[in-house]
C-alpha cells in the first residue's frame, strides 16, 4: 500500500481532527459561558474571542503534531518519557474536569428538551447519557459525527440576529480591538471561564489521539519519526484543518457574546439563571421558534461533545496503562478503553442529578477547565520541544513562543481570578 499525498485531496477531505475539535468546543458549556459573558458585561469581553483564536490555534497545532509525529496520544508519550507522578497528576486532572463537563452537558441537554416539549428533565438526562454511551460503544464515532455536526448549524441563528437588531458596530469594533479590563472578581472569573471553555484540556488530548486514529486509518501512513518524507504534507494539513476548525469555533463564540450583549444585556438581564432565559436572546429574529433553535443547538453540540469528552478521558487512561484504544475497535477488543467511556459518561449522568442549575454548572466547569489547562499545556510544550519525543520534528521557535504565550496568558488570568477572590 502507498501513502496518498494530501495535496491530491479536496480541501474538504483535509478537514478532520481540527474541524471536529473546533465544533465540539462550542458545546453546551461554551454556549452557556459565552451567553453569560455577553449578558453580564455586554461588549466588554468581545476582545477575548479575538485573543483566544491565535492562542487556541497554536496549542492545538502542538497537540496535533505530537500525535502525528510520534503515533501516540499525549498520555502514552508522557508515560514513555516522563515520571509516573506527572502522568498520574495530568490524567487525574483531565478525568475530573471531563466528568464534570459531561455532567453539565447532559443536564443542559435534558433541560433543553424540557424547554422544547415539557416533561421530566432527569428522564431526558438519563436518556441522552445512555444514547451517547451506546453510540460511542457500538457505532464507530466517524460514522455518526457527520450527521450530528449538522445540528450545530442551529448556532448560526446567533449570527443572524445581528441583521435584525440595531448594533453600534463602532462600539463593537472598539471593544473587540481595545480591551477594557475590570479588576473585579466577577469580571476576572468570567474571563477565566471564557478562556477555559475555549482552550480546554480535553481538546488537547482529543486532537492528538484523533491524529493517531487517522494515521491508523490511512493506508501507507506511518508516524513521522519513522517516515519523515510525509511531514510536509501532514503539517500543512494540520495547520489548515486547525485554522479552519478553531476559526469556526471562535466565530460562533463571538456572535453568541454579541447576541446576548445586544439583547439580554441591553434589556438589563445580566445574570442567566435558566436555559429558557438564555434562549430569549433569539426572540428578535425567531420569536417562539427561538426556543427550538436554542434547544437544537444545545442537543446537537452536546451529542457531539460528550463523545469527545468521554473519549479523550478514555484515550488518556488507556495511554496511562498501555491499553488498546480506538473508537473504531469493537468493545471486546478494547474492554478497558470502553469501560472508561462508560464510567465517565454514567458518572456524569449521576452528577447531573445533584441540585445544581445546569447553566451555573456549565459556567463553573469552564472555570475549572481554565485552571487545570495551565499545567497540562506546560507538559505538552516541554514534550513538543524534546527531541527524545519528537525526534527531528521538535516544534519551531515561533510555535514554541506562541504556545508558551498561551500558557502564560491563561496563568495570569487564573492568578488574577484568585487574587480578586481573596
Amino acid at each position: 500500500m502507498t501513502f496518498a499525498p494530501q495535496s491530491s485531496q479536496s480541501w474538504m477531505s483535509k478537514m478532520g481532527p481540527g474541524l471536529i475539535t473546533g465544533a465540539a468546543d462550542d458545546d453546551p458549556s461554551g454556549i452557556a459561558t459565552y451567553s453569560q459573558a455577553g449578558a453580564q458585561f455586554g461588549f466588554g469581553l468581545l476582545w477575548t474571542i479575538l485573543l483566544t483564536y491565535p492562542l487556541m490555534v497554536s496549542i492545538q497545532i502542538v497537540s496535533a503534531r505530537i500525535g502525528r509525529v510520534t503515533g501516540h496520544g499525549l498520555a502514552t508519550n508522557i508515560r514513555r518519557h516522563y515520571p509516573a507522578w506527572l502522568l498520574y497528576a495530568t490524567v487525574s486532572l483531565l478525568l475530573v474536569a471531563n466528568t464534570i463537563n459531561i455532567a453539565a452537558d447532559v443536564s443542559a441537554m435534558g433541560d433543553a428538551v424540557t424547554l422544547l416539549i415539557g416533561g421530566p428533565t432527569h428522564f431526558y438526562t438519563i436518556a441522552f447519557g445512555l444514547l451517547s454511551l451506546l453510540l460511542q460503544v457500538f457505532v464507530p464515532y466517524h460514522s455518526y459525527v457527520r450527521v450530528l455536526k449538522w445540528l450545530t448549524l442551529a448556532l448560526f441563528a446567533y449570527v443572524g440576529v445581528v441583521f435584525a437588531v440595531h448594533i453600534s458596530w463602532l462600539d463593537v469594533l472598539r471593544n473587540t480591538l481595545w480591551p477594557h479590563l475590570v479588576m473585579s472578581a466577577a469580571y476576572v472569573t468570567t474571563l477565566v471561564a471564557v478562556f477555559g471553555t475555549t482552550i480546554s484540556p480535553y481538546l488537547f488530548f482529543w486532537q492528538a489521539s484523533e491524529e493517531v486514529e487517522d494515521l491508523r486509518a490511512t493506508p501507507g501512513a506511518m508516524p513521522l519519526v519513522n517516515m519523515p518524507e510525509q511531514a510536509p504534507e501532514n503539517f500543512r494539513r494540520i495547520k489548515f484543518d486547525t485554522l479552519v476548525g478553531m476559526g469556526f469555533s471562535n466565530l460562533i463564540a463571538f456572535f453568541i457574546v454579541l447576541t446576548t450583549a445586544v439583547t439580554l444585556h441591553a434589556q438589563g438581564v445580566t445574570d442567566i439563571q435558566t436555559s429558557a432565559q438564555a434562549a430569549t436572546a433569539l426572540r428578535p429574529i425567531a420569536g417562539e421558534f427561538a426556543f427550538i433553535l436554542f434547544g437544537l443547538g444545545i442537543i446537537g453540540t452536546g451529542m457531539l461533545a460528550i463523545p469527545v469528552l468521554a473519549g479523550s478521558a478514555a484515550y488518556a487512561i488507556a495511554g496511562t496503562f498501555g491499553w488498546r484504544n480506538s473508537l473504531e475497535l469493537q468493545p471486546g477488543q478494547a474492554k478497558g478503553f470502553y469501560s472508561v467511556i462508560a464510567v465517565a459518561t454514567l458518572l456524569g449522568v449521576a452528577i447531573g442529578f445533584l441540585p445544581v442549575d445546569p447553566i451555573k454548572a456549565l459556567f463553573w466547569s469552564a472555570v475549572i477547565n481554565g485552571v487545570i489547562s495551565v499545567p497540562i499545556m506546560v507538559v505538552m510544550l516541554l514534550m513538543a520541544a524534546d527531541s527524545k519525543v519528537m525526534g527531528s520534528f521538535v516544534i519551531s521557535a515561533r510555535l514554541r513562543r506562541a504556545g508558551w504565550a498561551t500558557a502564560v496568558v491563561m496563568a495570569i488570568a487564573v492568578v488574577a481570578m484568585f487574587a480578586t477572590m481573596a
